[in-house]
């Protein structure tokens, strides 16, 4: 199979060092200079995993996660130069998935990327008819769809929401550590402390705050909110 890749970055050696390296995968790169490209580009096809940059003319990367979280649910990778603590963990509370910083390997950036898209895309593919949805008093989980739902209204979730909640959602009730949801939602031993706490709070707010409980010097556990059935 064959993913689509948007990358969009207005250094146009950046989109060409990176395409270039992507040759020998199965990937078709698709590249826009601008936000307002981008999602023109996003609107025509269907992408399987956007890379962007934080400064670029007309719509910035803030301004473009923005958009495509409102009705997208693809894996976004962020790389630029702009990675202070501050911008890290708001791309985190608006949907970006991970971060590499400019200058970096393209080799790394390349295993990120394969790594985003297997993590992605297995998890809907792989479900099986036992795991197709998940239910918890009023929220749903569409597995196959990466989808959930809130009383049926349907919610956007960045891919590693999904990995958590669906974790916490297959065991209600039980108590997760930090470690524990950090490694299975990022797949990743370094994701870190602050990376869980910002996510879970943005979680919460999509949710319901009701419904993730914090379990103090131990983690978290996903409750059926007051009054549900």
């Amino acid at each position: 199979m064959a993913y689509n890749i948007l990358h969009v970055d207005d250094e146009k050696e950046i989109i060409k060092l990176l395409k270039m390296y992507l040759k020998s995968e199965e990937i078709n790169h698709f590249e826009a200079y601008n936000g307002r490209e981008a999602l023109t580009i996003l609107a025509e096809k269907e992408i399987d995993l956007l890379i962007v940059d934080i400064m670029m003319p007309e719509i910035d990367g803030f301004q473009l996660i923005r958009q495509v979280r409102k009705t997208k649910n693809l894996p976004i990778l962020v790389i630029s130069a702009r990675i202070t603590a501050s911008d890290r963990i708001f791309g985190l509370e608006i949907g970006a998935d991970d971060y590499l910083t400019k200058p970096f390997d393209p080799n790394e950036a390349i295993a990120r990327i394969k790594a985003l898209l297997r993590r992605y895309h297995q998890l809907g593919l792989s479900a099986t008819a036992k795991n197709e949805s998940l239910q918890v008093g009023q929220l749903r989980l569409d597995v196959p769809a990466c989808t959930a739902y809130v009383e049926g209204c349907p919610i956007s979730l960045t891919a590693v929401e999904f990995r958590v909640l669906k974790l916490l959602m297959e065991q209600p009730g039980r108590v997760f550590t930090k470690e524990q949801i950090y490694e299975y939602g990022w797949q990743d031993p370094l994701a870190g402390d602050n990376n869980v706490r910002v996510m879970m709070s943005k979680l919460r707010d999509k949710i319901g705050n009701q419904r993730i409980k914090t379990i103090r010097g131990l983690g978290y556990r996903l409750e059926v909110a007051h009054g549900e059935t």
